[in-house]
């Protein structure tokens, strides 16, 4: 009646109410079949509440805004996404599960949720269509417009929690595809990550399962309108995880999704730009100066700074911190990081600096406030120095850090000098006592009873020159190197040894078991240890050579192999050790580590309290075990394995199978070496019990080539020029008029720097060179340089040698160094002079037998090799074993301390000291006593001179009677 009324021209119309009929009027509409001005029209329908309400809201959601003043992230009324993260470790992101009805969102998402909550002691949140129901949509109905807002309240609630840094589900069908994108545009917009899970299982496999019972009531007719059914489901077109779950159970739909939010940097709160693991902290630390200018200045500002001499070890140590391998450290540790480390294994950490940029200040033993961030610190990294060089950097701002030919390698900022308490250390970092321990050993060296701590800054790369850098990838070329192969998950393997087919077997089922949780492209790195080893270790350049025939030869393909150095000295410290080998490939973007058994174990090397020499220090399984379990590994994650056995039945090396043990055989690392030792050929079809006997190595044992290289390294093991461990060679400044050869460079042992004349020919230093410039002139003479200023190498003349070359010292077979520290002068001799052993000296020493020696003190560096005019300042008589060794002071004589002092008391104040106390100390950190002197005064330049032209005279009666039984090359 009422739309009769309403459409009936004779019915007035309601002047308050257009579309009801006005309700004080009294007049009807006559009761005809049709109006009788117009033909009668069919009853338009009213919307329905739904309808009504969803125009409403679309119109209230296109208006605008206005007086809101919303906090974005990043202002200061909102801590930024990155700060948030770091702070509670994990990344808030929005999981966008969507699928039919019963395709697994919710079962999977709740075997997430329990992975994340109670495995990784993660903060997740799931919001599920249903709950949502019963609340916040509990005002929508199943309409496109209603569910279009359901999504939007959902995206929107999930914006809020990802933003707080919780990692979000959304389990909802969500069928439309425009509801979804606008739910990513949402996050997208608030720059919270976002990604999109299909559910892709079929209609049949969902009416199937019917978790619900609702196709069962869509088949009777009682549910109308069912998505996928018949209502629309669009699926997703670039969805980033897809998961067929009915092909895979639901543990390996969980693992598929723990990938995906650990490569996404979810389960860290570390920024992960290439989409592997972080390094530890998620600070990436490269300490490396490229840029050529800066470059440039820092190398000219080392040349200004006063000296630490490092070690082959040191070196090492360097290259790791500055290359960020033990990050978030930046540098040599200070104390109190080192006390930490010594005690809880971990250092404090603080990414956003909230406590005064703790991570580089000096320690500070009254310190109240400390980060909340802790990270793995498992081995003390330290770099000892000796009393001398404490004083000598007392109260610089910076050092340079210099390598054994003097050149500077790094600068260490606001140096932090402390008292090393060696054997606490060595007690809480091995757990033992064992002094002949290799790396104990080293630590326990006299004289080094302090340290330096401090960030560095590396002065270029640290190259080795060595024929294996292009091995050596820094952690940001190596992470480089892994995404060029495409890599989805890396996995490392460390090794020391050979590879064998056991090893091969290892790291080939790894990567099996990564794929089968669902990586597509896991690459391996090939990981061997580059830095100092215990001298009875295979050497680097076999391990190297004998890695790339193993993968020549396909055992591990190139396509999925990365071989690269890893840096680090290793100490033989077994658990404690093990973690920072774990540690430190995280900086190189791997996110696995596979751990054999007793890694970074070794026998003791003597008796002691409860032990004997050759008894394991460390129990077999201990290593692998505390590592699995450290509470410091982070998100890295362990592939453990046990001991495996060659096969004879199938040639390979696997598992020990119990039901046949007499087919396998155990080949230990000693029985690998002594068949290699033997030269062994491939065994006979049948395989004897006895390999060596039968000097024999299974075939499949290893690759042909490979043992051909091992077999020969243990044939020519004290003869062949090997490589032992990352050790710098060459780099040593040479004087123009020297020449050495590029197989032998510096820091081998065979290094010769030959003189040579202007025509090029060969020439002695000691015979061909002149004594004095000038006759004329007694008090100047030419110094011939054998050790530039800062270098540490005990380089000299050769007297026995055809041109007396310029070689290193050597003892037993090793290179000699002085150890005190860097040296303040540059170290020589005087051509053309001799201190005759017949001639008595003072107190009844007798000449020491060499040409004289000469400390320069000029402000110049010298060249080794380079000849320069000195003047003659004063004689140190150094008292050796009976024998008396000159030490002839002298200067430049273009330096501007040249025109000033005549003697050595004209010296700057504090100079002769530093040269008495260098004389008397620098062997005891040789374990020797200290040296004595004639007089702790220099004798006066006069006195000197007379010396000279005495050792002159013998160098003269020496060349003219011949070297008879001396064995001296004379020319």
């Amino acid at each position: 009646a009422q739309i009769a009324v309403s459409k009936c021209p004779a019915c007035p119309a309601c002047p308050e109410c257009q579309h009801k009929p006005c309700p004080a009027c009294e007049l009807s509409c006559p009761k005809i079949p049709e109006c009788p001005s117009i033909a009668a029209a069919p009853a338009a329908s009213q919307p329905d509440d739904a309808e009504v309400v969803a125009r409403h809201r679309t119109k209230m959601l296109a208006r605008d805004m206005v007086n809101i003043a919303e906090c974005k992230p990043g202002q200061v009324c909102r801590a930024d996404a990155l700060n948030r993260s770091r702070v509670i470790g994990q990344k808030g992101i929005t999981l966008w599960m969507t699928g039919l009805s019963g395709s697994g969102k919710t079962t999977i998402a709740e075997a997430l949720e329990r992975r994340l909550l109670y495995k990784l002691g993660k903060n997740v949140f799931r919001i599920d269509g249903d709950n949502l129901r019963t609340g916040l949509t509990k005002d929508l109905g199943f309409s496109p417009d209603d569910r279009a807002e359901s999504v939007r309240r959902a995206s929107h609630v999930a914006a809020l929690f990802s933003e707080a840094g919780v990692i979000t589900m959304v389990t909802l069908i969500s069928p439309y595809r425009k509801d979804r994108d606008a739910a990513r545009a949402l996050h997208e917009k608030q720059g919270i990550p976002f990604m999109e899970v299909f559910m892709d299982v079929p209609l049949s496999v969902v009416q199937a399962r019917d978790p619900k019972g609702l196709y069962k009531k869509v088949a009777k007719g009682l549910i109308k309108g069912f998505t996928g059914v018949d209502a629309p489901y669009e699926a997703p077109l670039h969805a980033e995880l897809t998961l067929k779950n009915s092909e895979l159970p639901v543990e390996q739909c969980v693992d598929q999704l723990v990938m995906a939010l650990t490569a996404a940097g979810a389960l860290s709160g570390h920024a992960m730009p290439d989409g592997l693991t972080p390094p530890d902290g998620g600070v990436h630390i490269n300490r490396i100066t490229t840029a050529p200018e800066a470059l440039l200045a820092r190398r000219k500002e080392a040349e200004t700074l006063p000296k630490v001499p490092l070690t082959d070890i040191d070196v090492n140590w360097l290259q790791v911190v500055g290359e960020g391998w033990a990050a978030p450290l930046r540098g040599f540790m200070r104390e109190g990081t080192l006390v930490q480390t010594l005690h809880f294994n971990s250092v404090l950490h603080d990414p956003n600096n909230v406590t005064g940029d703790y991570n580089s200040a000096t320690t500070d033993w009254m310190q109240s406030s400390f980060p909340r961030e802790r990270v793995s610190s498992p081995v003390p990294i330290v770099l000892p120095v000796t009393d001398f060089t404490r004083r000598q950097i007392a109260g610089a701002g910076a050092v340079a850090l210099t390598n054994a030919a003097g050149v500077a390698l790094a600068i260490l900022r606001s140096p932090e000098v402390y008292e090393l308490r060696v054997r606490e250390l060595i007690h809480r970092t091995f757990g033992m006592t064992d002094d002949e321990h290799p790396y104990v050993k080293e630590l326990l060296k006299p004289g080094k009873d302090y340290a330096v701590g401090g960030e560095v800054e590396l002065l270029g790369k640290i190259t080795y020159n060595d024929g294996l850098d292009a091995y050596r990838l820094t952690a940001e070329e190596l992470r480089a190197a892994f995404k060029a192969k495409g890599a989805d998950v890396v996995y490392a393997f460390q090794t020391r040894n050979p590879t064998h087919a056991g090893h091969a077997f290892l790291m080939k089922d790894s990567r099996q078991k990564l794929m089968a949780r669902g990586y597509k492209k896991p690459v391996l790195w090939l990981s061997p240890l580059g830095g100092w080893t215990k001298a009875s270790d295979v050497p680097l350049d076999v391990r190297v050579k004998q890695h790339q025939e193993v993968m020549a030869a396909g055992e591990l393909h190139p396509d999925w192999t990365v071989m690269a150095i890893w840096p680090s000295p290793m100490i033989y410290a077994g658990p404690t050790e093990v973690q920072f080998h774990a540690k430190s490939r995280r900086a190189g973007g791997a996110s696995y580590f596979t751990v054999g058994r007793d890694p970074a174990g070794m026998p003791y090397s003597s008796d002691g309290p409860g032990h004997e020499e050759g008894d394991d220090i460390y129990h077999p399984d201990h290593g692998r075990y505390a590592l699995m379990s450290s509470p410091g590994v982070g998100g890295m994650q362990f592939l453990g394995f046990s001991k495996v056995y060659y096969d004879k039945k199938d040639h390979t090396m696997r598992g020990k199978d119990e039901s046949r043990p007499d087919d396998f055989i155990s080949i230990s690392g000693s029985k690998m070496r002594k068949l290699a030792a033997l030269a062994a050929k491939p065994c006979p079809p049948t395989i004897p019990s006895d390999l060596i006997a039968s000097k024999c190595i299974p075939p499949g044992f290893m690759v042909q080539k490979g043992w051909e290289i091992v077999s020969d390294y243990y044939i020519r093991q004290k003869t062949g020029d090997w490589v032992p461990y990352s050790k710098q060679l060459g780099g040593l400044p040479l004087a123009p008029n020297m020449r050495s050869s590029a197989e032998q460079p510096f820091g081998k042992v065979a290094f010769t720097a030959h003189f040579v004349g202007a025509d090029g020919a060969q020439i002695s230093p000691w015979h061909n060179l002149a004594l004095y410039p000038t006759a004329s002139e007694p008090s100047f003479v030419n110094f011939v340089c054998e050790i530039p200023r800062g270098a540490t190498a005990k380089l000299e003349v050769q007297k026995e040698k055809p041109f007396n070359p310029i070689m290193q010292d050597t003892k037993k077979g090793a290179l000699r160094y002085y150890t005190y520290g860097a040296s303040f002068f540059n170290y020589g001799m005087l051509p053309q002079t001799w201190e005759d052993p017949a001639k008595k000296g003072f107190n009844g020493t007798v000449g020491d037998n060499d040409p004289l020696d000469v400390m320069d003190l000029s402000s110049r560096t010298c060249k080794v090799g380079e000849m320069r005019k000195v003047k003659i300042l004063g004689d140190l008589e150094l008292i050796d074993q009976g024998e008396l060794d000159h030490k002839i002071i002298v200067v430049d004589a273009e330096d501007p301390l040249a025109a000033s002092a005549s003697s050595a008391a004209d010296l700057p104040a504090g100079v002769v000291p530093k040269l008495v106390e260098w004389l008397k100390r620098y062997k005891t950190t040789d374990g020797k006593p200290e040296n004595k002197l004639a007089s702790d005064t220099p004798t006066s330049a006069a006195r000197a001179a007379e010396v000279v032209k005495e050792c002159h005279e013998s160098w003269q009666a020496l060349k003219a009677r011949g070297a008879g039984t001396t064995g001296f090359w004379l020319g």
